[in-house]
């Protein structure tokens, strides 16, 4: 079963540029597929999909190696929260050819 990982971030002005290539040059874990999406003028949202759970596991290492480099870019969404807001959970519904 597949599992993804969805992490929200809002980028401080004046750093989105240097945020986006930050994640393009980011050597990304083996088993993953990465997407970045932008919800907002300096809102992000990253989805990373595995091949399942024990794939997410090994690479959260280092996901959050790849975060250190990048938090000082990153506004505080919340105290309760910090700088990311992540979820990660087995994925229920599958749609490959949403886009034909």
């Amino acid at each position: 079963m597949s599992f993804l990982t969805s992490v929200r971030v809002i980028v401080k002005e004046g750093q989105v540029s240097k945020y986006v290539d930050a994640v393009v040059g980011w050597k990304a874990p083996e088993d993953m597929n990465g997407y970045l999406a932008q919800t907002g003028e300096r809102s992000f949202c990253f989805t990373g999909i595995f091949k399942d759970e024990e794939s997410l596991v090994q690479a959260r290492p280092s996901m959050i190696a790849h975060l250190n480099t990048v938090r000082d870019l990153l506004e505080e969404i919340s105290a309760d929260l910090g700088v990311t807001d992540p979820v990660s959970g087995p994925v229920v519904v599958e749609k490959l050819n949403w886009c034909v």
